[in-house]
C-alpha cells in the first residue's frame, strides 16, 4: 500500500506524488477520503518526478492539495457471476439498483481485463429478446 500527497486538482484531473520507487502503475486505483467518503480515481498517466496524473471515478468537490491519497496496488474490480445477473452497477462495481450489497466472497475481475478470445465465445445462433416490441419485430 503506497501512499502520496495531491499536488494539483484541475477539475477531474488529480497530479498526485509518491515517495522514488513506489510510483503506482497505469490503471491503478487510488482512493482518497474526504468527510468520510470514499472516492475513487484511475491512474491515466505517469508523469516526471515522482507523480502521477489520475482521472477521478466520481466528484473531486472537497479535494485539496496536501490531502492523502492511498494505492493498494490494483486495478478496479467489479463482482461478475451469478449475483449480478439482473443487476445494476455503477462503474467501481457498487450496486445502484437499490437491491442487496454483494458480498466480497463473490468472485471480481478487472475492468481491464483482456476480452474472451473467440475460441471462448458462444457461437450458437439464438435470438435476443429484448423485451421492446419494436426492436424485436424489426431485428430478431
Amino acid at each position: 500500500m503506497n501512499t502520496g500527497k495531491i499536488v494539483q486538482v484541475s477539475g477531474p484531473v488529480i497530479d498526485i506524488e509518491f515517495e522514488t520507487g513506489k510510483i503506482p502503475k497505469l490503471r491503478d486505483a487510488i482512493t482518497v477520503t474526504v468527510n468520510g467518503e470514499k472516492r475513487v480515481m484511475e491512474v491515466s498517466q505517469i508523469m516526471p518526478d515522482r507523480t502521477v496524473r489520475c482521472i477521478m471515478l466520481s466528484q473531486s468537490e472537497g479535494l485539496a492539495r496536501g490531502d492523502e491519497a492511498v494505492c493498494e496496488g490494483g486495478g478496479i474490480k467489479v463482482p461478475v457471476g451469478n449475483a449480478t445477473l439482473g443487476r445494476m452497477f455503477n462503474v467501481l462495481g457498487d450496486p445502484i439498483d437499490g437491491g442487496e450489497v454483494i458480498a466480497d466472497s463473490e468472485p471480481r475481475r478487472s475492468i481491464h481485463r483482456k476480452a474472451p478470445s473467440f475460441e471462448e465465445q458462444s457461437v450458437n445462433i439464438e435470438i435476443l429478446e429484448t423485451g421492446i416490441k419494436v426492436v424485436d419485430l424489426l431485428e430478431p
